[in-house]
């Protein structure tokens, strides 16, 4: 046990440090540099941690896979998810957190990620980032680490700045409109979402259904399916994975209760997830509707 109060000093067992969070974090960096693996590093404003759990369910269908638990995904959070990954461990996926600018910066320098994915960029925290501008500038704080190690940026070419910070490094891209390495179609979203995609954009589409609601979801799905396609994870493979992915954690969630059907949305409320889960529920097929909320 690390400790940095000697009044709490047992045996050998408890470990006397100057700064027990700042050992933590230099065990993590240690840790992480004996680890030779990748390690995929997802931030953004919204979809981070349902991002997260699809990309684990898509990789795990063909490596062993580790995971930020729940969304672990701070200055603590981060080093106890890279201290989770043992020798067994073949691909580590690392969400990040961030309410000021070099928050992103100082995770990637514990992290080490080979892969970077930036989600959006929404009204979130804005009051630490001054703006939307510094939230834009705080993010992309990953496309810069990624691009001096020579890492792997996975990017929604759909988004004009997303595409434009990716500029200039090794891009992944995806899609519903551009001609992306993989491209992506809405078939349905009465409730659940159902897609196809092309990877590459040239072959032949693969149908996908999920139990997912809401477009904004659509791209989160398409990243998954990216990057399981980009680790040679089959197709069938990552069909079986996606449709099976129940969401079970306040996000996208629908429940039936006898005649009624409910969205349970309300892990967060920002401005950006708000307008979103609006704008979808507008859409959905249904003779009454009532929206509650916090």
């Amino acid at each position: 046990m690390l400790i940095d109060n000697k009044e709490f000093y047992v045996d050998e067992r408890t470990i006397l440090v100057e700064d027990t969070l700042r050992s933590l974090q230099d065990l993590a960096k240690f840790h992480r540099n004996y680890l030779a693996i990748p390690i995929i590093a997802i931030t953004g404003s919204n979809g981070k941690t349902t991002t997260k759990e699809l990309f684990q369910v898509v990789l795990s269908q063909k490596f062993k896979t580790k995971a930020t638990i729940g969304n672990l995904n701070n200055h603590i959070g981060v080093p106890l998810t890279i201290l989770s990954f043992t020798k067994e461990t073949e691909i580590g996926i690392v969400e990040m957190g961030a309410n000021h600018q070099k928050e992103i910066s100082f995770l990637c320098g514990i992290a080490q990620p080979n892969f970077g994915y930036i989600t959006n960029f929404g009204k979130a925290h804005l009051e630490g980032f001054g703006g939307v501008e510094g939230i834009i500038k705080g993010k992309t704080e990953l496309y810069h680490f990624i691009k001096q190690q020579g890492g792997t940026i996975l990017c929604n070419f759909d988004n004009a700045i997303l595409k434009k910070k990716a500029k200039g490094g090794i891009i992944l891209s995806y899609g519903f409109n551009e001609q992306p390495n993989c491209l992506g179609k809405v078939i349905e979203n009465n409730p659940y979402l159902s897609l196809s995609y092309q990877y590459p954009s040239n072959a032949e589409p693969v149908q996908v259904t999920t139990h997912l609601t809401g477009l904004y979801n659509a791209e989160n799905i398409l990243s998954a399916i990216t990057m399981g396609c980009f680790f040679n994870v089959h197709h069938l493979q990552i069909q079986e994975a996606i449709a099976g992915y129940i969401p079970d954690n306040s996000r996208s969630q629908i429940i039936k209760k006898g005649t009624t059907t409910i969205i349970l949305d309300a892990y967060n409320a920002n401005p950006t997830s708000m307008k979103a889960a609006l704008d979808n529920f507008k859409l959905l097929d249904a003779a009454n509707k009532i929206v509650i909320l916090g």
